[in-house]
């Protein structure tokens, strides 16, 4: 049976807790440093449940297995699970003046390089552009940068996201004009 994009449901989340951290720890090991991995996962690399209530979270499927997830947000937040929101981060963006936000991307370690990053990033671009915003920004891992790249983001900021065991965790802001 082929890979089936639809959007999460709030029943998703025990799959996703269970993906989330296979993903990081398998896909970023190159990246980051175990201590890295360990203390970004629950506060940086986590379920937002608020992307599944909002709509905007897609998962793939193989099977009944969830294999890969990632969405987009109309809301300021630009990273995080559901541990580092705060009021203002549920502030919605205008799409007049913001960038929509590109958000929590994670892979099956056994499906990489089959297309499921792209095809929920593809499927990002298309809602963001139905709902009239013409940019879009992300916070890209180190491990993700260069699939962002290959589909026209560029970096316009490197900095450290600081973590609850004191270490930082090196990101890139990216940003892509969209056709309209």
């Amino acid at each position: 049976m082929l890979p089936k994009l639809r959007l999460a449901k709030m029943d998703d989340i025990s799959a996703l807790q269970e993906l989330i951290p296979r993903s990081v720890r398998q896909l970023q090991k190159d990246y980051y440093s175990h201590e890295l991995r360990e203390g970004a996962l629950g506060s940086v690399f986590g379920v937002d449940s608020q992307l599944i209530k909002d709509g905007t979270y897609f998962v793939v499927e193989n099977n009944t297995a969830i294999i890969g997830c990632g969405g987009w947000s109309y809301r300021k937040l630009l990273y995080g699970s559901d541990q580092l929101h705060t009021i203002d981060e549920f502030s919605l963006l205008d799409p007049k003046l913001d960038a929509a936000r590109v958000r929590a991307f994670f892979v099956d370690p056994n499906y990489v390089r089959k297309g499921i990053g792209t095809a929920i990033l593809k499927a990002c671009e298309e809602a963001i552009i139905v709902n009239g915003y013409t940019r879009a920004e992300l916070v890209a891992t180190l491990t993700g940068e260069p699939l962002y790249t290959s589909y026209g983001y560029i970096a316009v900021e490197r900095y450290d996201i600081g973590l609850k065991n004191g270490l930082f965790l090196p990101v890139v802001r990216m940003l892509k004009s969209l056709d309209v």
